[in-house]
């Protein structure tokens, strides 16, 4: 008996030593200091609010993970210059995700309106639905915002079912969201429209935020989040094979637009509808071996990644060339694996909370890519990391003469900051970026 005790001692010690190495515990960005911002229409000054951003706490046992979040990000949220009478607010939200999830080979299950997954900072992932549908009897859209119910009403299926990407671009802010309620969320790659080949949407003109990352073509893409599956999702590149060989390349949407003017059970394609306009204008090709950087009618596909050396099943934030986003977002109309993350209530008895490791550098600063522009400037410099940012970073300003001119951080889940130098004089500038234990230096010129 005392042996077959100190054996499942054993054996429970060895599966929580392994869980800490697991991303779907490590990989959350924990914060219980910084507190959320956010715009309001005519105003660019950002307003303070007092909940706290992206997650508070990472709790586990051996098959789940317990993730606290407000849902709320570290960049500026807003303003929703759609109409959208709602605010990011506080979620105050418990997510159990399986350490350790599997491939559905049964019935697969459709995603559906609302959080289909959570992002590294706790912010929530929707599907590509906007809850409006054409209902071809009366020929018109139905459902959501001043439209009549749909037949069978809320959560019913339609045959056509608008895209939220291409028809609510107008209400998403800077950083490709909007609320729900006040459930802030992202139904597409959660990085700036500013930060685009080409830019599709001038918010980030007046209203200066930025995203979850900044995509970079040259290496892989960081870990994003975790559908309700449990898999992960990652940004818009990758290897290029499955086995992590053939360079980086852009993770490839196999969906494409149907040709035809008509549709079967929609009003036809016009500038009031373009293609694109619903879901069901796309199509999927299936992809083959020979296109390993074509993804499955999920959106993902079994692959290594740097986080998991061995291969797991992931979800990639597709892009088309120029960086904008690409049906179907991020999960594809369906699950690739069983559906059993959920919204709960509380943290069971016997979880351990998972500490990030305190005193080893997030940041690279040997290889990390930060941008410092425009150089020359007169008006504003900008500092800009490609990467995820999982601590806070300070940034200061000195003149050549070694005089402190301005402070101000780049905080963590976000990755830009900025200095106003309208006020200064002409000449060189230095600007260090560093987290206590190393810095990196960058020079500016201010020319007035």
């Amino acid at each position: 008996m005392k042996t077959t005790i100190l054996t499942i001692v054993a054996m429970f010690s060895i599966a929580l030593a392994n869980a800490q190495t697991n991303p779907a515990i490590t990989g959350w960005l924990q914060n219980n200091t910084i507190t959320a911002r956010h715009y309001v229409s005519g105003n660019s000054t950002p307003i303070n609010d007092a909940a706290l951003v992206n997650v508070q706490t990472a709790q586990y046992n051996t098959t789940d993970v317990y993730i606290k979040t407000t849902g709320l990000p570290s960049y500026i949220t807003g303003p929703f210059l759609d109409g959208n009478p709602s605010l990011a607010t506080n979620q105050n939200a418990i997510f159990r995700f399986p350490l350790n999830p599997v491939q559905n080979t049964g019935t697969l299950t459709a995603t559906n309106g609302g959080n289909i997954g959570v992002f590294i900072n706790g912010v929530a992932l929707f599907d590509y639905r906007d809850g409006v549908a054409w209902n071809n009897t009366t020929m018109a859209l139905c459902g959501g915002p001043g439209n009549p119910n749909c037949p069978g009403g809320m959560g019913a299926t339609q045959a056509w079912n608008r895209d939220a990407v291409l028809a609510e671009r107008g209400g998403f802010d800077c950083a490709k969201a909007h609320p729900a309620m006040g459930n802030y969320h992202h139904h597409q790659n959660p990085s700036a429209f500013n930060l685009d080949l080409v830019v599709i949407s001038t918010i980030c003109n007046l209203y200066n935020a930025d995203g979850l990352y900044a995509i970079d073509n040259t290496v892989h893409s960081p870990l994003i989040g975790f559908a309700y599956d449990g898999f992960p999702i990652y940004g818009a590149y990758g290897y290029q094979n499955v086995n992590g060989s053939g360079g980086i390349v852009r993770m490839k949407s196999s969906y494409s637009l149907n040709t035809a003017t008509t549709r079967a059970l929609g009003p036809n394609v016009s500038t009031t509808y373009p293609n694109g306009y619903f879901r069901e204008d796309y199509h999927y090709t299936a992809t083959s071996v020979g296109t390993p950087d074509y993804l499955d009618k999920h959106n993902g596909r079994f692959c290594v990644t740097p986080e998991y050396p061995a291969g797991i099943y992931c979800y990639f934030a597709t892009v088309d060339a120029n960086w904008n986003s690409a049906y179907p977002y991020v999960v594809g109309p369906t699950f690739y694996g069983t559906k059993v993350a959920a919204k709960v209530t509380s943290v069971p008895s016997g979880t351990t909370t998972y500490t990030p490791t305190l005193g080893i550098a997030n940041i690279n600063f040997d290889t990390a890519k930060i941008n410092v522009f425009p150089n020359p400037t007169s008006e504003l410099i900008i500092i800009q990391l490609i990467d995820i940012n999982k601590e806070n970073l300070k940034v200061e300003l000195f003149d050549m003469s070694g005089k402190l001119v301005e402070t101000t951080r780049l905080l963590q889940g976000s990755t830009i900051a900025y200095f106003d130098t309208k006020a200064l004089y002409s000449g060189l500038y230095l600007v260090v970026i560093s987290n206590g234990d190393k810095a990196i230096t960058k020079k500016v010129v201010v020319k007035k």
